[in-house]
């Protein structure tokens, strides 16, 4: 899909109304904005929230994952081939 806004006086572009409901996007939503390779990338913070929401709920031998093991996971993924 691709649609053209144009960019107000203050900066301002509206989203369109496909795009929110694809998003669940509704008024006093959050948006998380993300510049990669000269490209805009757009997506609800919702589904931002919830991604990570459930990578920290990742439970290793029956307890929760913690910072300790995340950094670790981290550091031997730096191994990999």
């Amino acid at each position: 899909m691709e649609i053209v806004r144009e960019i107000g006086e203050k900066g301002q572009v509206v989203i369109p109304i496909d795009i929110r409901r694809m998003l669940s996007l509704k008024p006093r939503s959050k948006v998380v904005f993300k510049v990669e390779n000269n490209e805009v990338k757009m997506q609800s913070e919702k589904n931002n929230k919830e991604w990570f929401n459930n990578f920290i709920k990742y439970r290793k031998k029956g307890k929760e994952i913690t910072l300790k093991d995340l950094k670790k996971i981290e550091e031997e993924s730096y191994d990999l081939p």
